[in-house]
């Protein structure tokens, strides 16, 4: 009983030192996007973006760099996009790009990862972009997405119009309350994805023992006496995409498990193939499928799994051919971290959590000025009612692991 309430303490000591360690990353990425959101419109993004092309694709792949990270918002962006005769390419570029190379994605990689996944989530990104549209123009899906638009709804209104300047929208209250509500609706869109993440991450940290990643991942111990074998690369490569399809967890939310899988001895292919996999896991399937029907919802998934399987080879073969691959991390080198040490990243912590406090009630004095209805609705569906569920015991879990192993001990 000790041991276990030992490791109850441990996990959720680390799960809550994982996200203060990323608290101002979050904070930091969520405001430079809400800000680009509101001054660079949805119906400018559009009318850049038409046909396959050079252009278009280079056009959608900025426009992705310049969103949101989170999965879902950048689905129902893409939808949008695609609704109003944005190319498929260009399109999956946006896609693609609003999930990998985001600068908050990098920003919190760097923390817990390092500077050769920053550069592979970057550069992989991109070869995903060009591997998308390799595999759009060999299977020519043109019946398929003829009928997908005709299906798609012409209503993508984002509420913020092109008659007014980005100058008179960041000098204006009214322009600071629409990012303070794109700030809001960022962290709605994400904290259940935060949560059960890094309260997963840090379970895993301190029950999992590495036995476990050494058979699920086939040659991951090799980690501890050489690199692994071309073949047991590729073997975790294809094993990343099912530890993240049932996972449940978003871009953001899967970078602290991602960091156990490497401190575990998992390849650097198979680590970014885990990272790369937040737009194949369940519940963005199932959007897509609700946008577009299953059968166009398949097809991105398939298209998405070769981007990712590639690219997560390639990157690993690039580093490992300049003999930059990632050195391995002793395990249990997260939880003997200092999470709260007085240092610049917890100066960084507290100003950001001014700043978003700021900012909420900002959001929160516009909400009320202009009658806005009260709470968030929830996501009906099984699968969103599973999640609450489990967001609610992952509360519960952290919780009680800062509290009852230290009554348990007095």
């Amino acid at each position: 009983m000790d041991a276990f309430l030992d490791g109850w303490s441990r996990a959720a000591s680390t799960s809550v030192g994982l996200f203060w360690t990323a608290l101002w990353a979050f904070a930091f990425g969520y405001l430079v996007s809400s800000l680009i959101q509101v001054l660079v419109t949805r119906e400018r993004m559009r009318r850049a973006m038409g046909e396959s092309g050079p252009a278009s694709v280079a056009t959608g792949t900025v426009f992705g760099f310049l969103s949101s990270s989170c999965s879902f918002a950048a689905l129902s962006t893409t939808r949008a996009l695609f609704a109003k005769g944005a190319g498929l390419v260009p399109s999956l570029a946006f896609l693609l790009a609003s999930t990998n190379l985001v600068i908050e994605l990098g920003i919190v990689i760097a923390i817990f990862l390092g500077w050769q996944f920053v550069v592979a989530e970057y550069v992989g990104g991109l070869l995903m972009i060009a591997i998308a549209w390799a595999f759009v123009s060999a299977t020519r899906p043109r019946n398929l997405v003829r009928r997908v638009r005709e299906k798609l709804s012409e209503d993508a209104s984002d509420g913020v119009g092109d008659d007014v300047s980005w100058r008179e929208r960041i000098t204006s209250l009214a322009g600071w309350r629409l990012v303070a509500t794109r700030y809001v609706m960022e962290w709605r869109m994400v904290w259940k994805d935060v949560l059960i993440g890094f309260t997963v991450a840090g379970a895993i940290s301190a029950f999992v023992p590495a036995a476990f990643f050494e058979s699920l991942f086939v040659g991951s111990g090799a980690a501890d006496g050489g690199e692994p074998s071309f073949w047991e690369v590729v073997a975790q490569t294809l094993v990343g995409p099912v530890a993240a399809f049932f996972t449940f967890i978003g871009s953001m939310g899967n970078i602290p498990l991602a960091a156990i899988l490497h401190e575990n001895g998992v390849s650097f292919a198979g680590v970014m193939a885990f990272v790369f996999s937040d737009l194949v896991v369940l519940p963005v399937t199932r959007i897509n499928a609700r946008y577009y029907g299953w059968k166009f919802a398949g097809y991105v998934a398939l298209t998405l799994l070769v981007c990712l399987t590639v690219a997560a080879i390639a990157v690993h073969e690039l580093f490992s051919a300049f003999g930059e691959l990632p050195e391995s991390v002793a395990r249990g080198s997260i939880e003997s971290r200092d999470f709260f040490a007085l240092d610049v990243g917890f100066g960084l912590d507290v100003v950001s959590l001014a700043a978003s406090a700021a900012l909420v009630a900002l959001w929160w004095t516009g909400r009320e000025s202009d009658g806005e209805g009260g709470g968030e609705s929830g996501d009906p569906s099984l699968l969103g009612r599973i999640t609450t569920s489990v967001c609610a015991l992952a509360a519960l879990w952290l919780v009680g692991g800062l509290v009852v192993p230290h009554l348990a001990a007095s």
